[in-house]
């Protein structure tokens, strides 16, 4: 067997303009684990409500975050597979969710290559129907249809990972240090609350309340409100924070059904109005700068703060392709091949 990787990040449009934007928001949201509704009613939302008015706005935003090279997502994600093919032997190919970067352009250039053993690498640290999931699902069908002759096993979420969060944990302590801030927000991309018990493998602990996510129950595994909590509690604990210091949001809502709580703007916005001078904010649900973190956080987050009287409001980068995690990605793949590795 001859081994290969494919790493899969979300994906971007292929320019900042309302066509490109509108191709990609409608392959996106037409996910049936994006918004997981009925596909009439999902179609009927999407094509006949949000891609009518949604695209231009979110053009505008992914302007004001555009770099010269291209998307930040993509950008980064290529920056961070060119530099962990330099670290390992096996063949490296990157691909999206979504947009013109599939996942069955990134097997067919590894299956040209002579792989016939796939790891399929989602870069996610926490798990999620619409993130890691849907990768997988796809990945799979991709094999039956088109690539039978190959096999792929897949990195499961590997947020509570001691190498990980010292990661994390050193990247934040990094980019904090010398900055008087006196908050740390942990800001997680936001899901629909059924998204969460729609992913309870027990079919009865999930009850987003104020214990199931601290009593022990296997449906952690899967559970991505866990997950984050568990980042920012894992987190918190390695670089030693004080009770109060710190706290997790989660933002991106959309539309009119219950999201994950407390939501991030009205988090910073309530600091800001409590007297908060100074505060910090990671967003540890991703490993890639993006539109979420470069546009909503860092701009629109900051204006919300200084609205509200705030003065520095500091964003974390996220890993991207910090040399620390490189080599752990490295470490991990190199663990796979020499099967060291858990995989599912």
């Amino acid at each position: 067997m001859k081994k290969g990787i494919l790493l899969v990040n979300l994906g971007s449009p292929d320019s900042p303009t309302p066509k490109d934007v509108k191709k990609y928001l409608g392959e996106f949201l037409m996910d049936e684990r994006v918004i997981d509704i009925p596909y009439i009613a999902r179609a009927a939302l999407v094509k006949g409500i949000i891609l009518k008015t949604r695209p231009k706005q979110s053009a505008a935003a992914y302007k004001k975050i555009w770099w010269n090279e291209g998307s930040p997502l993509i950008v980064l994600s290529e920056r961070l597979q060119k530099k962990i093919q330099k670290q390992i032997s096996m063949p490296v190919a990157l691909a999206m969710r979504y947009g013109s970067m599939t996942i069955k352009k990134g097997l067919q250039e590894l299956v040209d290559k002579g792989i016939d053993e796939v790891l399929l690498f989602p870069l996610y640290p926490q798990f999620a129907m619409a993130t890691t999931q849907t990768i997988t699902v796809l990945a799979e069908e991709l094999r039956q249809q088109h690539f039978p002759n190959i096999t792929i096993e897949s990195v499961p979420a590997f947020y509570n990972k001691p190498d990980y969060i010292e990661v994390l944990s050193n990247s934040i302590k990094k980019h904090l240090k010398g900055k008087n801030y006196e908050h740390l927000l942990f800001s997680y991309h936001g899901v629909p609350e059924r998204h969460i018990r729609k992913s309870d493998i027990t079919k009865s602990h999930c009850k987003i309340d104020g214990s199931c996510c601290i009593t022990p129950s296997k449906a952690h595994e899967f559970c991505y409100r866990h997950q984050c909590l568990e980042v920012t509690r894992l987190v918190a604990e390695k670089l030693q924070l004080k009770a109060n210091t710190y706290s997790t949001s989660f933002q991106s809502r959309l539309g009119f059904d219950p999201w994950l709580q407390p939501y991030t703007d009205r988090t910073i916005e309530r600091l800001g109005k409590q007297g908060l001078k100074n505060m910090a904010i990671v967003t540890p649900a991703f490993v890639s700068d993006c539109l979420e973190t470069l546009e909503e956080i860092a701009m629109e987050g900051q204006e919300i703060f200084h609205e509200m009287g705030g003065q520095d409001f500091t964003t974390i980068p996220c890993l991207n392709d910090d040399q620390e995690f490189v080599d752990l990605l490295s470490n991990w793949i190199n663990q796979w091949a020499d099967k060291k590795l858990e995989t599912v």
